[in-house]
């Protein structure tokens, strides 16, 4: 089986969205990787990178044209109080509410959010509120 390493989402300005979501997360960054295109941060198993868009060129890509969402990051936290906290900081920091906390049909709480360059995320809870 493979192992998710790192997802990376590509932004005109990898410091404000770096900062959005390691402020929002409390994400530790790998320093050692940090560059003019990249910053990269441990993201529980796995990592979050930020990429500028000098990275297209150095991985041999053209950037998308097309509109439309292509990620959707999901983000687990520990309870639903802190489902409703970070989903309430993030709009602070500049996020859109999508859909305010809600029980799902499949047993999760999440609530559904956009960052500050639109990519679509999710702050989510395993588990039902009792």
């Amino acid at each position: 089986m493979a192992v998710l390493a790192y997802t990376n989402i590509f932004t005109a300005d990898i410091d404000r969205l770096a900062d959005f979501y390691s402020s929002l997360f409390g994400l530790e960054e790998y320093l050692e990787s940090r560059s003019p295109i990249f910053r990269g941060f441990a993201a529980g198993g796995t990592s979050l990178g930020f990429s500028g868009t000098g990275a297209y060129e150095l991985l041999g890509m053209a950037p998308q044209t097309e509109p439309g969402d292509r990620v959707f990051q999901t983000f687990n936290v520990a309870s639903p109080e802190e489902v409703q906290r970070l989903t309430r900081q993030a709009a602070t920091l500049g996020a859109q509410v999508v859909k305010e906390p809600f029980e799902t049909y499949y047993g999760w709480y999440q609530s559904v959010l956009r960052d500050p360059d639109g990519n679509a995320f999710r702050i989510n809870y395993l588990g039902v509120p009792a």
